[in-house]
């Protein structure tokens, strides 16, 4: 009876959150010199982020398997809403679908429905808690994904990074821009195209001349208006405060959200990265 809302460990929901009835998080895995660290409630992101500065070699990460998502079907729910990082990406929103077309094979009476939420870490959470807002209220499944969509269509994502390595080695980054921006130390503002591709949005000469920047777009963007604003942070909680006062002074956000990076964030993040979508 009911729903449920199962979201990959790329959906940086805070702890109380996911301690929520509704809420079930399938966790993906990182690989770092010669560890498997699975990204689950046990995440150490301390002894994750000391890893990746002392391994010469790039973590990188693996995707939940069908397995693992039938896995998290099986809560007694009619209604199933999964919730996955950009499927440009990552695997997870792939192995997702692969594990609806089982489940409804055997259970075709049950509701399941991947969104692909084009994002991931902040971007992950208002799309989450947007599904948990109108599922409580009442309103019927396709209703509720018709305006999920539509809501993943008009969000945006934004991030800047203190450093870019991680990205540049897993391919998510060209060589020249990482480069670029190491050896002029050059602080990129980043965002996501709607597809769910990363894209340059700016740049500055620190990290908090970039959140300046990130928060003059946001309050640029006439649509920002009466949104709720999710920031997501790795290990720098004064920058996310400064983000969020800078949104208060600049903005008019209905409510505004911070929490901290999971495993699959920290590892792209990494110290000091700050992530926020709307």
């Amino acid at each position: 009876m009911g729903f449920k809302i199962i979201v990959d460990s790329c959906c940086d929901l805070t702890p109380a959150q996911l301690r929520e009835g509704c809420f079930v998080s399938v966790p993906l895995t990182i690989h770092v010199g010669g560890q498997d660290i699975v990204d689950d409630a046990c995440f150490d992101r301390g002894a994750l982020l000391h890893a990746m500065k002392e391994c010469p070699t790039a973590p990188h990460t693996s995707c939940p398997s069908p397995a693992q998502y039938l896995d998290a079907f099986d809560c007694g729910a009619d209604d199933l809403y999964v919730v996955t990082l950009s499927a440009l990406l990552s695997g997870s929103h792939n192995a997702a679908a692969q594990a609806r077309n089982l489940w409804l094979e055997e259970h075709p009476n049950t509701n399941v429905h991947i969104f692909n939420s084009c994002s991931a870490s902040a971007g992950e959470v208002l799309v989450a808690l947007k599904i948990q807002e109108l599922a409580q209220s009442g309103m019927d499944f396709t209703t509720v994904v018709a305006q999920v969509s539509r809501y993943i269509e008009e969000m945006e994502t934004l991030f800047v990074l203190e450093n870019l390595d991680n990205l540049r080695k897993n391919g998510r980054l060209s060589r020249m821009q990482s480069l670029v921006t190491s050896t002029l130390r050059i602080k990129l503002l980043l965002g996501s195209t709607p597809e769910g591709e990363i894209c340059k949005k700016g740049q500055a000469m620190s990290v908090k001349q970039a959140l300046n920047k990130m928060a003059s777009l946001m309050a640029a963007n006439p649509n920002h208006a009466g949104k709720r604003l999710s920031i997501v942070h790795c290990n720098c909680l004064e920058r996310a405060y400064h983000l969020r006062e800078l949104a208060l002074q600049q903005c008019r956000f209905s409510e505004i959200l911070i929490s901290e990076t999971g495993g699959i964030s920290t590892v792209y993040a990494n110290d000091g990265g700050v992530v926020a979508a709307y």
